[in-house]
């Protein structure tokens, strides 16, 4: 059934007079707390958020301690996303393979896109080196937080879990007698998870898609060129989410496990096509890489300024340190909470250095006249005046004048996937607050629902501002419990280290490349 036309008006109807006043009361809310997570220093000539230095610490600080054990341990996290080591009468709901694609599904998103090329136009090619640098390092901290997420889930008498933060903070803080600061923790990290989840991981979602979808079937003049028919859009989204969902997170990575992989190799693909037919540029483009990564031309900052342009985009893409991704790690079946912890430290590897550095080579080695145009603007002005989009789709556009379509269902599928795993986190949080019943579990999903509709119908940009400081405003929550909950990782590697070398049966030899 179609709404009143007036509660589907874009101009001066209820629904803008809605949109104004929602956004109007969250704008104060919205500078003031962004004015607090993203405080930034000026450091070498360049405004450095605080957040940026506190992910980046925890990084450096967690890859010392393992001893580069992203390095050391990606085969064996290999060998268990293949299943190699899977133990089918283990406690939890699913395979490493469909943990880590969940949790890939939501973190790999139009960010990959449209946000690695605001990086590379504001920071030139040089913050592709810094990007990738970043992601390296975040894979040690998805280590700790994930191995966390496994140690201290609850498994439930039907099989499911609960795990993640929310978890560990609660029951990890109280083992070292700080059990009321880890309630309070886990409590706001609970309801931060619940608003994102609802807003970002869901309406911007919804609302990016329904835009994407409208614009390469005519606008205006095409067929979702009306309110009634962006409402029906949303609909037809959140009745494709409501069906996901209602299973749980077995119904979720069911679809995660066949779409990430799927969405993942038809944009990769899609990059090395460019890459291939531009060939020539390849080697100029490595080398503006990293001449820019050292000597950028343009940049506030200089060195430091593109570095941390290229930090900060990874971090803000692959998430590591914010715990998000600890919920959907936690269902694993696995009787070793590290296991998970080495699978974990795949997600950025495939986040930020496959598929956000395949973005950034794409745009660079296509060179295109709209990217450097831009990027002449950004000298002149400090601004980007061309939406991150654009710049990629005409990148493909060099090779591939049809790929505006292909690049539309890459971000519908990216969209929805991340949408979906984020309904995953908000009802984890939401349980977490109000109990696990059947009734709570359902009423979540209808209101995820729900609000898939609204996002699409509305642009709640003050609102989405807001979510995305809340998020990283999880990271001092998150990391602080990292820091303290430390030696129980330490002690879990050494536990599995152990345990492999007795079924080895070389108790005094190391089994691999795992111990140093």
């Amino acid at each position: 059934m179609t709404p009143p036309p007036t509660l589907l008006a874009a101009d001066g109807g209820t629904l803008s007079s809605i949109e104004s006043a929602i956004n109007g009361a969250f704008e104060p809310i919205t500078t003031a707390v962004a004015a607090v997570v993203f405080y930034a220093v000026p450091l070498g000539g360049a405004d450095v958020p605080i957040v940026v230095l506190w992910l980046l610490a925890a990084a450096v600080i967690f890859t010392v301690t393992f001893k580069l054990l992203q390095v050391r341990g990606v085969k064996h996290a290999v060998e268990l996303v293949r299943g190699e080591h899977d133990d089918p009468d283990a406690p939890g709901e699913v395979s490493h393979f469909r943990a880590l694609t969940a949790a890939v599904s939501g973190t790999v998103g139009l960010g990959n896109i449209a946000g690695v090329a605001v990086a590379v136009t504001l920071g030139g090619p040089g913050a592709t080196l810094w990007m990738i640098l970043a992601g390296f390092l975040g894979m040690a901290t998805k280590f700790v937080e994930c191995t966390l997420g496994v140690k201290y889930r609850d498994v439930h008498a039907d099989g499911t879990v609960s795990g993640g933060p929310m978890k560990y903070l609660t029951k990890g803080l109280a083992e070292r007698g700080l059990g009321g600061l880890g309630k309070a923790m886990a409590a706001v990290y609970a309801v931060i998870i619940l608003f994102f989840a609802l807003s970002g991981g869901n309406m911007f979602q919804a609302n990016q898609t329904y835009a994407q979808v409208r614009s390469v079937t005519g606008g205006d003049d095409g067929f979702l060129g009306s309110d009634a028919a962006k409402f029906a859009f949303g609909v037809v989204v959140a009745v494709v989410i409501g069906l996901v969902i209602i299973g749980g997170m077995k119904s979720i990575s069911a679809v995660t496990a066949r779409l990430v992989p799927t969405m993942a190799i038809v944009y990769v693909v899609a990059c090395l096509v460019v890459i291939a037919v531009n060939v020539e540029q390849v080697p100029g483009a490595i080398t503006a890489i990293v001449d820019g990564a050292f000597s950028p031309e343009g940049v506030t900052g200089g060195v430091l300024g593109v570095m941390i342009i290229g930090i900060q985009r990874a971090a803000f893409s692959n998430e590591a340190g914010l715990g998000s991704a600890a919920i959907a790690h936690s269902a694993v079946k696995t009787r070793h909470p590290v296991t998970e912890g080495f699978v974990a430290m795949l997600e950025p590897f495939i986040d930020t250095v496959v598929i956000c550095t395949a973005t950034a080579l794409t745009i660079v080695i296509a060179n295109t006249a709209t990217w450097q145009d831009q990027r002449a603007v950004v000298a002149e002005t400090g601004e980007l005046p061309a939406g991150g989009v654009t710049l990629t789709s005409d990148a493909f556009a060099t090779v591939l004048p049809w790929f505006p379509y292909i690049l539309t269902v890459a971000v519908a599928l990216f969209a929805l996937s991340t949408a979906i795993t984020w309904a995953y986190y908000g009802s984890q949080a939401w349980q977490s607050l109000f109990g696990r019943s059947a009734i709570a579990r359902q009423s979540f999903n209808v209101m995820f629902c729900m609000f898939t509709v609204v996002g699409t119908v509305l642009s709640l940009g003050a609102v989405l501002d807001f979510a995305d400081a809340a998020l990283f405003a999880l990271a001092f929550v998150n990391i602080i419990g990292l820091y303290l909950l430390l030696p129980v990782v330490r002690r879990e590697l050494r536990d599995y280290q152990a345990h492999r070398r007795e079924r080895a049966g070389t108790a005094t030899h190391p089994t691999s490349d795992l111990e140093a």
